[in-house]
């Protein structure tokens, strides 16, 4: 039985400790600072818990020895502080954050620690399977030209101005949409503006738009540096919604005042479970002397595991995380240090039992 500990309990994280407590192979412990989430997990899930503030560290670390993974399912502004705390233990840290810096800070972290532990930020749907696939499209041509990642979780019925229902961190939301973009343009690494360039394309007859937002591409900026004229990573939305959440961050200022747009996003977008994720990778090259392109796309929906309905932004990032941690114990991700997502064979992943549910 490997032994994991979680933190977190909130729909992610929970998520994640039911999958791999159902695997049969997993002794999964559970950290929140919440006891009544705690309780409230325990209700459906029979795993230890224990009450724990992440912020202290030497706590936190006393706690991981004996462990042989720490996931942090927690908001991103705290994972550095869990990612030395595993370091300090000896244990391997996975983590789900889109934000840039605090991957930046987990991977300072990875570089002072003695070989045999992993540290593997951006274990999620995107930054994570997207950026597994994108490279794995990638080593088919003999040169590159263009990358095109889009990704996005959206309601299936739709029914406000917004065309949106909230259906994960309302944070990680706002950081999407005002943090700046990095991308690759002309050969080039840069930082480009969230919410621009806006594009239309339609996937089974259902017509969305895409428009740059940061922290979805990982660390693929730096890998395929000088290796590709374009590389860029687009949120998915229906159309229209764009336009909207650019007057709100833009014209009202409220990127600047991202609390209150959280307030006002909590209390005038409902949560939904009746979500549909859309994954869409175009990559375009020279193979055989020949311009070439291939794309892969893929629609995920909601999926009744262990009597519960799971939303697909749920399973996609969950199992996302599960499967890369699965990998890694079995032996099939045979890396130490710190972790690219694009180091993860295609293959290995879809074949993982969790993987797979992103088939």
């Amino acid at each position: 039985m490997y032994k994991v500990t979680i933190l977190g309990t909130g729909k992610i994280g929970s998520a994640i400790a039911k999958l791999l407590h159902y695997s049969g192979d997993y002794a999964i412990l559970v950290g929140d600072i919440d006891p009544r989430a705690l309780e409230s997990l325990t209700e459906s899930l029979p795993v230890n818990t224990f009450v724990i503030d992440v912020t202290d560290e030497v706590a936190l670390a006393e706690k991981l020895e004996g462990q042989n993974c720490v996931v942090s399912a927690c908001s991103y502004e705290v994972n550095p502080i869990i990612a030395r705390a595993a370091a300090k233990a000896g244990v391997s840290y996975f983590d789900l954050t889109e934000d840039v810096a605090t991957t930046n800070a987990v991977r300072s972290i990875a570089e002072t620690t003695p070989d045999g532990s992993i540290f593997a930020p951006q274990c999620g749907l995107a930054p994570g399977f997207i950026g597994i696939l994108a490279h794995h499209l990638c080593s088919g041509f003999d040169k590159l030209d263009e990358v095109k990642m889009r990704v996005g979780a959206l309601p299936q019925y739709p029914s406000n101005m917004m065309m949106y229902n909230l259906t994960w961190s309302t944070k990680g939301l706002i950081n999407e949409y005002c943090n700046p973009c990095e991308a690759i343009h002309n050969g080039s690494k840069i930082e480009a503006m969230p919410l621009e360039e806006v594009e239309h394309f339609s996937v089974d007859g259902v017509n969305y738009e895409a428009f740059n937002t940061s922290g979805g591409l990982g660390t693929l900026c730096e890998t395929l540096e000088g290796q590709v004229r374009t590389l860029n990573y687009k949120t998915v939305r229906y159309e229209g919604h764009q336009y909207l959440i650019k007057f709100l961050t833009r014209e009202l200022g409220l990127s600047d005042r991202r609390e209150l747009l959280q307030e006002i996003l909590e209390n005038a977008i409902p949560i939904t479970k009746q979500d549909v994720v859309v994954i869409f990778c175009t990559v375009s090259g020279w193979k055989n002397g020949y311009l070439q392109q291939i794309s892969d796309v893929r629609k995920i929906y909601p999926l009744n595991l262990y009597g519960e309905i799971w939303s697909s932004i749920q399973l996609t990032t969950s199992a996302s995380l599960c499967a890369v941690l699965d990998m890694y114990l079995h032996g099939e991700i045979p890396h130490t240090g710190f972790l690219k997502q694009e180091q993860i064979n295609l293959d290995a992943f879809l074949a993982n039992r969790f993987g797979s549910y992103l088939c």
